[in-house]
C-alpha cells in the first residue's frame, strides 16, 4: 500500500484500483466456490431421503398389498389391521421424508446467496466510492 499522506498520480491510482478489485474477484470466486460445494453436499443429503422415502414407499406397497390379501383370504381382524396401522404409518414417514428431500432440493437453496448479496454491497461500494470523487 502507499502512504495516504503523500498525493497519488492517476496511474498508480488506477493500478492500486485494479490491483484491489482483482483480489476482491479472486475472494468473491472462493466464496461462491466454498458456498456452491456445501449447497451440493446439502444437495446429496436430500437426494438421500429422497432415496429411503422410495425404499419406504416400497415397503409400504408390500405392507398394503399383504394386508389386502390378507384382508380377502381372512376374516379375523387382528392381524390385518395391524397390517394396516404398519403400513400407513410408514406412509406417512415416507411421505414426510419425500416431501423433506424435495424442499432441499429446490433450486434457489442452491443459489450462492452470500456470494451474491457481497457482490451486490461491492457493487454499491465502487458506485459510492466513485461518486464520492
Amino acid at each position: 500500500m502507499s502512504d495516504p499522506s503523500r498525493p497519488q498520480n492517476p496511474a498508480s491510482l488506477a493500478s492500486e484500483a485494479i490491483r484491489l478489485s482483482s483480489d476482491l474477484v479472486r475472494k468473491e470466486i472462493a466464496l461462491a466456490k466454498a458456498e456452491v460445494s456445501q449447497n451440493i453436499s446439502q444437495a446429496g443429503t436430500a437426494i438421500g431421503f429422497i432415496a429411503v422415502a422410495g425404499v419406504i414407499g416400497l415397503v409400504t406397497l408390500n405392507v398394503l398389498v399383504a394386508a389386502l390379501v390378507a384382508a380377502l383370504a381372512e376374516t379375523d381382524l387382528g392381524p390385518i389391521w395391524s397390517a394396516v396401522i404398519v403400513g400407513v404409518v410408514l406412509a406417512i414417514l415416507a411421505y414426510a421424508l419425500l416431501r423433506k428431500g424435495i424442499n432441499d432440493l429446490k433450486l434457489s437453496s442452491l443459489m450462492p446467496t452470500r456470494t451474491v448479496q457481497n457482490v451486490q454491497r461491492d457493487a454499491q461500494a465502487v458506485k459510492e466510492a466513485y461518486h464520492d470523487n
